[in-house]
């Protein structure tokens, strides 16, 4: 129980900074003396905590966007509202998420968790979103969004399978080298992966209760640390908003090239295994 605290603890501090819960979960999993991965379906699992902090963050805007998409659906407002549209650009860049999981689902859960990718992935990723904060024009906003840029972070997002990528980092990433503002690329980063990670979240809770017993942790455990990770990932949203209305990305930058070089260094002298 103590461990599946830890980490949903972990997954709340890292879900919505671009440093990749996946990666930290896997890690921190190994550091806690268990001597093995948690898993995808107990990663899954637990991100409905923190895509549940979204939901309330976002209430009011969320609510918003589906009502007057519906609206609009019916006819009852021009469809080319705001809202309306953010509301068909979620749906459209859920898209390439959504096939890519299911086709490279058994590689995600095995081949893809190996440390070296999670190092590699790292490292390429925060160089990445490195040029693109430095690069990035910044003047775009949420109301300049269309449906190619919506294609375009659906993508990044999609690369978030990787573990070490982070689903937020590759969505801001792609949001910054199109010169959207930092604060509009991570709003729609995060209004983005809802559909995604609740879709992926309780495919994996279903596939649990119908084939129970190989999991890691208990269905005890895997709520305990799902309820942890919205309390502390509410706050963490709560301060990530406002850290980079203000702030660069340089620190997150940092902290991922100083993680994955590490974690390479420990993996050429054979102090931990890749898998």
């Amino acid at each position: 129980m103590l461990n599946a605290i830890i980490l949903g603890i972990v997954q709340g501090l890292t879900e919505f900074l671009p440093i990749s819960s996946n990666a930290h979960l896997r890690l921190v999993g190994l550091l806690l003396g268990t001597g093995t991965d948690p898993g995808a379906a107990f990663t899954a699992i637990i991100q409905l905590g923190t895509e549940l902090a979204v939901v309330v963050y976002f209430g009011a805007d969320l609510w918003r966007i589906i009502s007057r998409w519906f609206l609009a659906l019916f006819g009852r407002i021009p469809r080319n509202d705001p809202d309306a549209k953010m509301g068909w650009f979620i749906i459209l860049g859920s898209v390439p998420i959504v096939v890519l999981g299911v086709i490279f689902q058994k590689t995600i859960e095995t081949t893809l968790r190996s440390l070296w990718v999670i190092a590699v992935t790292l490292i390429v990723f925060g160089l990445l979103l490195g040029i693109a904060d430095y690069v990035g024009s910044k003047k775009r906003r949420l109301r300049d969004l269309t449906a190619p840029h919506a294609a375009i972070y659906g993508g990044a997002q999609a690369l978030a399978l990787l573990p070490g990528v982070s689903r937020s980092g590759g969505t801001i990433t792609a949001g910054l080298f199109l010169g959207y503002e930092r604060a509009a690329a991570a709003r729609y980063s995060f209004l983005l992966a809802i559909p995604a990670v609740f879709g992926s979240g309780l495919f994996e809770l279903y596939k649990t209760i119908k084939s129970p017993g190989s999991e890691v942790f208990t269905a005890g455990e895997t709520a305990v640390a799902t309820v942890v990770s919205f309390v502390v990932g509410l706050v963490v949203i709560v301060f990530f908003m406002n850290y980079i209305s203000k702030r660069s990305f340089l620190p997150f930058v940092i902290y991922r090239l100083a993680l994955g070089g590490t974690l390479v260094a420990l993996l050429s002298a054979g102090v931990v295994q890749p898998v």
